[in-house]
This record gives structure tokens, C-alpha cells and sequence, in this order.
């Protein structure tokens, strides 16, 4: 399979996941935050940690934040991988970067006892730019040591 498909599916895929999540009652989300927050909770106390700070509303931002992050890792890898023109990819990767959070938060106005907040909007833009220029850091990096590496090659001149 090509590569340009696979990621455009890997990214369908993880939009689907952060929907379903969206679309989870107000009740059946909470459970979820409450579960994962005994877990965090359990898991830092093992090493001593005492995180009374960590609530489930902090654990869903942090949460908001880190899904997103991960889509514009996504969302960089998936578009490098079109071979399309610079600047209709980073086009492309801010219109997404803005849709995909906003129907997020628009699907909420739909389901029972959730609400779409702005706030949110706004949280789920940062990750994804934090996660597309973590990206693209990393790509750049691999670049560089890539170049570099060529040019440490011996010479194949036969002198």
C-alpha cells in the first residue's frame, strides 16, 4: 500500500476515535476521566508522588491538549507524505487544524449533558500546533543529521 494512503487512513482513523469520544454522554465520559484519573493517581503514588493538583478537569485539558498534539504529528507526517506543494500542504494543515477541533466541540452541542466550549477549540489548536512543529523539529533534525552524514561519506573518486 502507499504510503500517502496509509497515513490518510491512520488519520481518519485517529478523527474517528477523537469524535467517538465526543459523542460519549456526559455520564459515560465522566466515568472515563475518573477511572483514568484513579489510575494516574494510583500510578504517582508509587513513587511517592502526591498529586492532590490532579483533578479530573485537569486531566481532561491535559488530555485535550495531548489527543490534539498527536493529530498534528499526524496531520504533519500525512500531508508530507501527499507530495503536494509546500504551501498548499501548511494550507491544508491549518484549515484541518481548525476543523477537526471544531466539529469536535460542535458534536458535543448534540449529545447529552455536554456542551461545545471555545475554550477547548483554542486547546485543541494549541496541541496541534505544539504536535506539527514538534514534527516538524524532528524532521528537520533528521534532515540535517541525514545531510550531514552524506557528507562525511568517503569519496568514491578513486584518488
Amino acid at each position: 500500500m502507499k504510503k500517502k494512503y496509509l497515513w490518510t487512513l491512520i488519520v481518519i482513523i485517529y478523527i474517528l476515535f477523537i469524535y467517538s469520544n465526543s459523542m460519549k454522554a456526559a455520564e459515560v465520559s465522566s466515568k472515563d476521566s475518573g477511572r483514568m484519573l484513579e489510575l494516574v493517581h494510583g500510578f504517582l503514588s508509587t513513587f511517592g508522588v502526591n498529586a492532590f493538583w490532579l483533578t479530573e478537569h485537569v486531566l481532561r485539558k491535559m488530555a485535550h491538549f495531548t489527543e490534539y498534539a498527536l493529530l498534528g504529528i499526524l496531520l504533519f507526517r500525512w500531508l508530507k507524505s501527499l507530495g503536494v506543494k509546500e504551501d498548499t500542504r501548511w494550507f491544508m494543515h491549518i484549515l484541518a487544524g481548525f476543523l477537526v477541533p471544531f466539529l469536535d466541540e460542535t458534536i458535543q452541542l448534540f449529545v447529552e449533558g455536554r456542551s461545545g466550549q471555545i475554550s477547548d477549540v483554542w486547546l485543541d489548536c494549541a496541541g496541534i500546533a505544539f504536535g506539527s512543529l514538534f514534527a516538524g523539529g524532528i524532521y528537520l533534525i533528521c534532515k540535517r543529521m541525514e545531510k550531514l552524514h552524506v557528507e562525511k561519506l568517503p569519496n568514491d573518486s578513486g584518488i
